[in-house]
């Protein structure tokens, strides 16, 4: 027989689980570079840069195509590396109470 009062009731702590872990993506942090070391980049897991290093040689005007290089290079590394860390991050903190059921699209949930 379902138990469609005990379904609802796990719905409820998946969805309240859910708004914990992607609250708690804030804090987590990534970090990327690109021209070795020249431009660091850094993002938190709701994919949002916090933070952008670009070393003094760089401010050169004849270097301002690589430098726009550079900081697209960085910043497109740390966003990919902060979407796995949260990724990682929310199959942790769900782990149990999703089923893994073959053919399930997550990732309207950020898994």
């Amino acid at each position: 027989m379902f138990d469609m009062a005990g379904m609802m009731g796990k719905m409820k702590d998946l969805q309240e689980k859910m708004k914990q872990a992607q609250d708690q993506l804030q804090y987590l942090t990534a970090t990327a570079e690109s021209g070795g070391g020249l431009v660091k980049a850094t993002a938190n897991g709701q994919r949002r840069l916090l933070k952008l290093e670009i070393d003094d040689s760089l401010l050169q005007p004849q270097d301002r195509d690589m430098l726009a290089d550079l900081v697209v290079a960085a910043v497109n590394k740390v966003m990919d590396e902060a979407a796995a860390k949260a990724q990682e991050e929310l199959k942790k903190t769900t782990s149990g109470l999703i089923p893994n059921i073959p053919g399930m699209d997550l990732s309207g949930f950020g898994m």
